[in-house]
């Protein structure tokens, strides 16, 4: 029983996805666009979290890791976009 809501809620999914109008060139185009924009934002704030980790100690290391993470979506999405 406990599995008969996953497979409910999957099957909705699915039928209103079926129900859905098809996108047009023009609109695939443009998720596309926005995927890679996304993409390049999270890959650079893993990045930058990542480089900004090293550094620091304590509180300081945390705030060093927020902004390596910010700095480093933000070059990534400038990047990618």
């Amino acid at each position: 029983m406990k599995n008969f809501l996953p497979i409910v809620l999957l099957a909705g999914a699915v039928v209103l996805q079926a129900c859905a109008p098809a996108a047009t060139p023009q609109q695939q185009q443009q998720r596309q666009h926005e995927i890679a924009c996304m993409s390049g934002a999270i890959g650079g704030a893993l990045i930058g979290g990542a480089i900004g980790n090293q550094f620091g100690g304590g509180s300081g290391r945390d705030i060093l890791t927020a902004g390596g993470a910010a700095a480093g979506a933000v070059s990534g999405s400038r990047y990618a976009c």
